[in-house]
């Protein structure tokens, strides 16, 4: 019975000595990973620029179809506040096109199908041997560092927190 219940429970994988856990203040992560149409995109392509960088764990699942969707409608606010959006999930290349095709998703889509950004993330789980990202948002300043993290956020609320965290952190930036 212990064993069949330890197995339902989410284990970060890798955290700690192999793991990365990123801490407001540092750098983010470098990467580079493609997006739903075959590009290669990472952090640096957006230095000088604030980036959302969410992750998410599986397309077409109903809790990151509506945080997608959220994202996707308040993208022209957060453009607007100076930020862009990027996504990143385990999912393959082709899973990504489907969803951004399916959702109108104007903002790329990473693809980690080798689990190394979410692991230099540190936000790598796993239930039952099934793998995938938390639910978690990285907003990142435009001289690269981690301005705020939040983590197993409420797909609805995401992009609102987001948004109004950004406007904040500009005002007191002024």
């Amino acid at each position: 019975m212990v064993i069949g219940l330890i197995g339902l429970l989410s284990f970060p994988a890798l955290g700690g000595v192999h793991g990365g856990n990123p801490q407001v203040g540092q750098d983010a992560p470098a990467f580079r990973l493609q997006d739903q149409l075959g590009h290669w995109r990472g952090p640096a392509d957006y230095h000088g620029h604030w980036l959302v960088l969410y992750f998410y764990p599986k397309d077409f699942t109903p809790g990151c179809t509506t945080e997608v969707c959220t994202f996707r409608d308040d993208i022209a606010k957060l453009r607007q506040a100076g930020a862009n959006v990027i996504g990143v999930s385990l999912d393959d290349v082709k899973s990504h096109a489907g969803f951004a095709a399916k959702y109108h998703v104007p903002f790329p889509l990473l693809a980690d199908a080798n689990r190394q950004v979410a692991i230099r993330y540190g936000v790598l789980t796993s239930v039952v041997g099934f793998h995938f990202a938390k639910r978690t948002t990285f907003l990142i300043a435009p001289n690269g560092k981690i301005a705020k993290i939040y983590r197993d956020v409420d797909p609805k609320e995401n992009a609102a927190q987001v948004l109004s965290d950004l406007n904040n952190l500009k005002k007191a930036a002024t």
